[in-house]
C-alpha cells in the first residue's frame, strides 16, 4: 500500500487535519485480548529511533505499522498488541516524538515522528514534567502512549505561549490554549 506523506502543518486548516485524522484507520488494539504474552526484543530510544535486537529499524513504514499497535498499561509498560499476541517493548522515554506544531483555527496541531497528526485537547493533553530547571513537555497520543516534544517543537510551543501572554509578561502563567482547553507549560 503506498504511503502519502501528510502536507506541511502550516498549510493545513483544522478541517483539513480533521479529515486526515478521520481517514486514518487504526487497528482496534483496545478490543484485542491475546492469550500469548512475551517480549518483542524491541526498544524505542529517547531520540525516537526503533531498534530490534539492537539493530535500527530503517523502514519508516515498518515503524509506522508497529506504532499503530502500541499501548501503555497503568504500570507504564508499553506493549505491541495484535489479535494473537501481546509483546512488551522497552521505551526509554516516550513512544513518540512531537516534531512540529502549529496553531490552526484556535487549536494546536502536532506532527509526530511517525507523520501522525494529533490535535491537543482533553483527549490529547499537553503534560509538563520535570522541574523548572529541566522541564519536559509531552503530548497524550492514544492508549496511554505519549509523545515527547523535541527541542524545536518545545521552542515553538513556548513562543506560542509567549504570544498568548502578550503584555502580561508573567512567566508564572506560561500556558497555551488548544480549543477550549488550557495547558500549563510549567512543571507542577
Amino acid at each position: 500500500m503506498p504511503y502519502d506523506v501528510p502536507p506541511d502543518l502550516a498549510g493545513l486548516s483544522l478541517a483539513d487535519a480533521a479529515a486526515l485524522l478521520a481517514a486514518r484507520k487504526l487497528p482496534p488494539v483496545e478490543t484485542w485480548t491475546p492469550a500469548h504474552c512475551g517480549d518483542s526484543a524491541m526498544r524505542i530510544l529517547a531520540d525516537g529511533r526503533w531498534l530490534h535486537e539492537g539493530r535500527a529499524l530503517t523502514r519508516p513504514a515498518m515503524v509506522r505499522a508497529f506504532s499503530s499497535l502500541l499501548v501503555r498499561d497503568a504500570k507504564g509498560t508499553h506493549w505491541l498488541v495484535t489479535p494473537g499476541q501481546k509483546l512488551s517493548i522497552a521505551v526509554e522515554d516516550a513512544a513518540f516524538l512531537a516534531v512540529d506544531v502549529t496553531r490552526q483555527d484556535g487549536a494546536l496541531l502536532f506532527r509526530l515522528n511517525t507523520d501522525e497528526l494529533v490535535v491537543a485537547g482533553p483527549d490529547h493533553p499537553i503534560l509538563s514534567r520535570g522541574d523548572p530547571d529541566t522541564p519536559a513537555l509531552y503530548l497524550g497520543v492514544r492508549h496511554g502512549c505519549e509523545a515527547r516534544l523535541n527541542r524545536s517543537t518545545y521552542a515553538q510551543l513556548v513562543a506560542l505561549a509567549l504570544d498568548e501572554l502578550g503584555d502580561q509578561d508573567d512567566p508564572e502563567n506560561l500556558a497555551v490554549t488548544s480549543g477550549a482547553t488550557r495547558f500549563s507549560l510549567l512543571p507542577a
